[in-house]
């Protein structure tokens, strides 16, 4: 349906948009379920604003399901990092807005948060050297997949997948402690 709708069949995006946004809707309500509560940014805020980011798409050759969920997650990324900055603008006197990760996540504790646009900054430094680390924690954090789906996604080995996972935890723990 990705290629169909590629090569313009409007019909193969009116078939598809409610099966991808069914998961979009999970995987950004498993996102947000994983933050505090008081959070202002609603699940379906959230996938409306990464669906229209999806289907305003120009240009776009999909090439597989892999292709398009990577654009999801960084669509995602893009949107929850915009709204942490612009949730408590320094000029405004705000700080800045922490928000806390999965129990597997960048941090020791489930108690202790970290800052987004911080996370963001170090996963753009992380790209640059190893893409594939970078992909798995969008995936995995900004999508919510798990290790098996982020393997499928990516075609690598659920093995990889943790390994890697583990190393870019790690790094970034080191990136935004310092």
């Amino acid at each position: 349906m990705l290629k169909e709708w590629s090569s313009g069949k409007q019909e193969a995006l009116d078939e598809l948009l409610p099966l991808v946004y069914a998961e979009l809707h999970r995987q950004a309500s498993r996102y947000l379920h994983r933050e505090r509560r008081d959070h202002t940014l609603q699940t379906t805020a959230l996938i409306h604003e990464t669906y229209l980011k999806l289907i305003d798409q120009r240009d776009v050759n999909w090439q597989n399901r892999a292709h398009f969920f990577g654009i999801a997650a960084q669509a995602m990324r893009r949107i929850l990092v915009d709204y942490a900055r612009g949730r408590h603008r320094a000029k405004r006197g705000g700080i800045g807005e922490n928000l806390p990760l999965e129990e597997a996540a960048l941090v020791v504790s489930e108690e202790r948060s970290i800052d987004l646009v911080a996370l963001d900054e170090a996963l753009t430094r992380l790209a640059k050297f190893d893409e594939q680390q970078a992909r798995i924690v969008e995936l995995r954090y900004f999508s919510g997949l798990s290790i098996e789906e982020t393997a499928e996604i990516l075609r690598i080995s659920p093995a990889t997948v943790k390994s890697d996972w583990n190393v870019a935890k790690a790094w970034l723990r080191q990136e935004i402690t310092k």
